[in-house]
Formats: C-alpha cells, structure tokens, sequence
C-alpha cells in the first residue's frame, strides 16, 4: 500500500516561509492528482492546492500568489512553499494522493499530517 509521510511543519512568524515536503513509498502505481490539505481547529480540512501527474497547479483563492505546489515525479514527493504565512493558516497540513488500480479504480492515500503553528 502506498504510505505518505509529511515533514517540515513547525513554527514561523508572521510574514514568515516554511517549504513542505510528502515523500511517498511503497508503490509502483504511477501517481496521478496530489494535493496539500489543511485544518484548523474547529475546522473543516479545506483545500490548499493540487497538482496533476503533468504539472497542471490549483490553488485556493486565499493562497494564490504566496504558495506554490511542486512535485518530483522521479522522487515520487511533493512540495508547498509556503510563503507570507498567516496566523489564520496555523493548521495540520496533509498530503493526499491518488492513482489507479485496474480492478479497483482510483484510489487515495493521506498521510499523517504535520503541524504548522504561525505566531510571533
């Protein structure tokens, strides 16, 4: 089973930059959509950005322009850049992945998550 590990969460100022990584393993499926997701407490996990197995990018209005999804097909991981962080953004940041499975369609894999704290 793919498994999704998440890394470079902690703490930053206001104003601040944290580059996020997912490094997947345990497959030999070809990843297809990837995505970044967050939640705050006491809220919804919302979308942050997705990224096609081609390179296609979607952002959430609120992050255009200060974020940027990437992605390293031959190292099978993921990138956020995240910049001009917001105390409003704190959150757990996750991965989400998915491909395709010839007898059980697509499928998706999240990791754990890792946390994000943004305060002075």
């Amino acid at each position: 089973q793919v498994q999704l590990v998440e890394s470079g969460g902690g703490l930053v100022q206001p104003g601040g930059s944290l580059r996020l990584s997912c490094a997947a393993s345990g497959t030999i499926f070809r990843l297809n959509l990837m995505g970044w997701y967050r939640q705050a407490p006491g809220k919804e996990r919302e979308l942050v950005a997705t990224i096609t197995s081609g390179g296609t990018t979607n952002y959430a209005d609120s992050v255009k322009g200060r974020f940027t999804i990437s992605r390293d097909n031959a190292k099978n991981t993921v990138y956020l850049q995240m910049s001009s962080l917001r105390p409003e953004e704190a959150a757990v940041y996750y991965c989400r992945a998915t491909w395709y499975e010839l007898d059980r369609g697509y499928l998706e894999v999240w990791g754990q998550g890792t946390l994000v704290t943004v305060s002075s």
